[in-house]
């Protein structure tokens, strides 16, 4: 698999749109033999833990192995905490895969998601990503596989988390997706109108200032298909040191 920036591309034609809007689209961003292989990946080849939100607003993940030792009452009140969190406070639920701590490793190689980290965090890809986010001292990206079943959703939050984070990005590998289906990358702004909606997509990346208010609306439960996409942050300065 050949993972590069279209050449086609020139960051020129689109930081003039990110300065003004605070967010940006660039379609056909990477090969597109290469974004089919990531997508046949994401929905075949990849194992997901369950990421959501905790009482405190904390991240809390569950393996399938915790979920499949769930009986119905549990996963019942499992659900409805989520649920009800999400009316009054910041909540979320859906699939996730880290892509440095699942397929970081030399030991996964092969494995088309980590060719694509190491992309993320080659200097082809900062560099292009840093002009065009006006973003200095970019020196790697945090990247987490998405993935947004029926009912899933991320409520209304900000991104806020330090000077270390310069930009955000998704790289969308939504292959099929209807206007209907819910799942927009939603802006709020000061008022929490929706200043701009931003439809699943194939082979798309996105770019756009942080912090800022933002959520991505509940899955429809009549979708047909996955909602998968790469997200994270352009960050400046090294890993966070673990004590």
């Amino acid at each position: 698999m050949v993972l590069r920036v279209n050449p086609a591309l020139k960051p020129d034609n689109y930081a003039g749109i990110f300065r003004r809007d605070g967010v940006v689209q660039i379609s056909d961003f990477l090969d597109p033999s290469a974004a089919e292989q990531l997508a046949t990946t994401l929905k075949e080849n990849t194992i997901w833990q369950v990421t959501y939100a905790d009482e405190k607003g904390g991240s809390r993940t569950l393996t399938g192995h915790e979920i499949a030792g769930f009986d119905a009452a549990t996963a019942e009140r499992f659900l409805t905490g989520i649920v009800q969190r999400a009316s009054t406070g910041f909540s979320y639920i859906y699939l996730t895969c880290h892509l440095a701590g699942r397929y970081g490793s030399v030991a996964h190689a092969d494995h088309p998601l980590h060719q694509l980290h190491a992309f993320l965090n080659s200097r082809r890809f900062l560099d292009f990503a840093s002009e065009v986010a006006g973003a200095e001292g970019v020196d790697r990206v945090d990247a987490a596989a998405t993935y947004y079943r029926l009912g899933d959703f991320l409520n209304w939050h900000t991104d806020i988390g330090g000077g270390r984070r310069k930009a955000a990005y998704t790289l969308g590998l939504t292959r099929v997706w209807r206007p209907d289906w819910g799942g927009h990358l939603l802006f709020h702004d000061e008022a929490g109108d929706i200043s701009r909606g931003l439809l699943p997509a194939f082979n798309v990346l996105t770019l756009f200032k942080t912090p800022r208010p933002h959520s991505v609306s509940q899955v429809a439960t009549y979708a047909t298909q996955p909602r998968f996409v790469i997200s994270g942050w352009l960050l400046e300065g090294p890993p966070a040191q673990s004590a």
